[in-house]
């Protein structure tokens, strides 16, 4: 097969804290470095939810030292062959990119609407596991099949 360019990918969410950090994390995981992804917010945190770390680090054994909240804003201009967008008002507010990649909206309950640490981290825990199974359904459609499996696993 030949090598394509890595496919790109950006997950959207308000905060930029939880659920589409883990859906970056997630994906970079699960695809082993053959695609660019990336998460941004529309209003960014200032750090990544402490649970939403805690899930990824001991459910599924993902270093987060890389993460951290950004901005949609650092990304306009670049092109994407994804956008997915995993809360309704990251849908609402999402900006056009170039290109005109292809959007998908994955919509997840907000777990900074959650006051108790309990269910909080049962609600993280419970996306995390939506996003896992959405995500390697998504990755096994042809396409993205046939662009994951023509990259150098080195691409990030």
């Amino acid at each position: 097969m030949t090598s394509q360019p890595p496919l790109r990918v950006l997950f959207l969410c308000t905060g930029n804290a939880a659920r589409s950090q883990i859906a970056e994390a997630l994906f970079r995981h699960l695809s082993h470095g053959r695609a660019e992804v990336f998460s941004a917010g529309s209003a960014p945190e200032h750090d990544l939810h402490p649970l939403a770390k805690e899930t990824l680090e001991q459910k599924y054994h993902i270093d987060t030292s890389g993460l951290h909240p950004k901005a949609m804003r650092e990304f306009l201009g670049q092109r994407f062959d994804f956008v997915i967008t995993v809360c309704d008002k990251a849908a609402e507010a999402c900006p056009v990119f170039p290109g005109d990649p292809e959007r998908i909206h994955w919509g997840f309950e907000d777990p900074a609407m959650v006051q108790d640490e309990a269910a909080q981290r049962r609600l993280l825990e419970t996306i995390a596991n939506g996003l896992a199974a959405r995500l390697r359904i998504w990755m096994s459609l042809p396409e993205i099949r046939r662009r994951l499996e023509t990259t150098p696993p080195t691409a990030r």
